[in-house]
């Protein structure tokens, strides 16, 4: 299952659909001078809710695929070229939904189960990244505990992967180890921090990361190379809600309190984190904090804490801007942005149940899977498990230009 994880309008259009789009709704018009930019914000004409309130309701998704952080080969350079997003298209295409076989058998064979039949690969977007503060586009540096919590938890993947082909064939994965034909003594620790990993061992199901479980990594949420990413925003006097269909079915949803009450008690803490919003002009508002330590966004657990930003730009546009701090995680705080296009309202444009669940038979059935291999090495039918790897990821995903 962890190969889940495997992520110009004219004028004339632009007036219709700014008509069709207001017609039902009550209006309000911004007042600025006659030489103010027309696809400004603030001088558009914006959408209400019966109630009073910017309307932000629909389906949205983000049509384009752009690196969370840029590549190094880009620089300082913030937007693509047309050349060159042709040629990453060709290339993604070619990589990510393709159906080349490896060696008949082999791990990476079966490992690559999901060809171009089940996976969708986005055009390349505009920009370089995601992230737009820093302006080179890059995650802070992290400081020092976050370093040696890094340091130590690679350092325990890599001993429990020491005796597999991994390391003897010294791939990519075991950058940084070395092989030992003898099992790792440290098989038996526990890992450490609370493990939110894949790692090389199957004694529990904390030996797995959630993705095996079909559970998304919650908030920010900025898709995957594969498959959609589309949210549903549903507002109420006092309350909006958001339904997330991410990846392959981990559909999720958030509640965001608009009623002025403060963050719950510090000691309360939830997978998606307390949202409590509030508007600033046209733009929604809303703080994040008091996630659970049993959850991880790139490093960061329960001290995360998120700003975002939602305004609609168009009719059919909305602009998404986060802005993410952990001062034990990272230097600075960082900023993304992304633009989503609003879908069509007719059914099954979103899904409400997770389909990647499939009965929670998969975690068992790996569980299962390394038992039986315990026996059979015990009995002197297989090898030991331990000079296994079952962790390996897909190998497009590790050659992706974006990574």
């Amino acid at each position: 299952m962890r190969t889940r994880l495997l992520k110009s309008i004219g004028v004339v259009a632009v007036i219709i659909s700014v008509l069709v789009f207001f017609k039902p709704a009550q209006l309000t018009v911004a007042q600025e001078s006659p030489s103010a930019s027309v696809t400004a914000p603030a001088a558009a004409a914006v959408l209400k809710t019966p109630w009073g309130e910017p309307d932000l309701q629909g389906i949205w998704t983000d049509e384009s695929d752009t690196p969370l952080q840029r590549p190094a080969q880009y620089a300082n350079q913030e937007f693509f070229t047309e050349a060159q997003r042709a040629e990453l298209d060709k290339v993604r295409s070619e990589l990510l939904g393709g159906n080349k076989r490896e060696e008949r058998g082999s791990e990476s064979d079966v490992a690559g189960a999901y060809n171009g039949v089940f996976l969708s690969v986005k055009h390349t977007g505009a920009r370089t990244s995601m992230i737009v503060d820093p302006p080179n586009g890059r995650i802070p540096a992290l400081t020092p505990q976050a370093q040696k919590i890094v340091a130590a938890e690679r350092e325990f993947r890599l001993a429990l992967l020491q005796s597999t082909e991994t390391c003897k064939n010294k791939e990519a994965a075991c950058n940084g180890g070395k092989y030992d034909p003898t099992p790792s003594p440290r098989r038996a620790e526990l890992p450490p921090r609370y493990n939110l990993a894949h790692i090389n061992r199957d004694d529990g199901p904390e030996d797995h990361w959630p993705n095996d479980r079909c559970l998304t990594g919650g908030l920010p949420e900025f898709g995957t190379a594969f498959g959609g990413s589309f949210r549903r925003i549903v507002q109420t006097p006092g309350g909006i809600s958001m339904f997330y269909d991410v990846g392959q079915g981990q559909g999720w949803q958030r509640n965001i309190v608009m009623i002025g009450s403060p963050h719950l008690p510090a000691s309360i803490r939830q997978w998606f984190g307390d949202s409590r919003g509030h508007w600033e002009g046209n733009t929604l508002v809303i703080d994040v904090r008091n996630f659970s330590p049993k959850t991880d966004f790139q490093g960061s657990r329960e001290n995360l804490h998120l700003v975002e930003r939602w305004t609609r730009t168009a009719p059919t546009t909305l602009e998404y801007t986060v802005t993410i701090e952990d001062p034990t995680v990272w230097t600075r705080p960082w900023t993304v942005k992304q633009e989503f296009t609003k879908q069509g309202d007719h059914d099954n444009r979103i899904y409400y149940e997770p389909r990647c669940i499939e009965g929670n038979y998969g975690l068992p059935g790996l569980l299962r899977g390394r038992r039986m291999e315990e026996r059979a090495f015990a009995e002197g039918r297989g090898p030991d498990p331990a000079t296994s790897d079952n962790v390996k990821g897909v190998v497009a995903l590790a050659q992706d230009p974006f990574n």
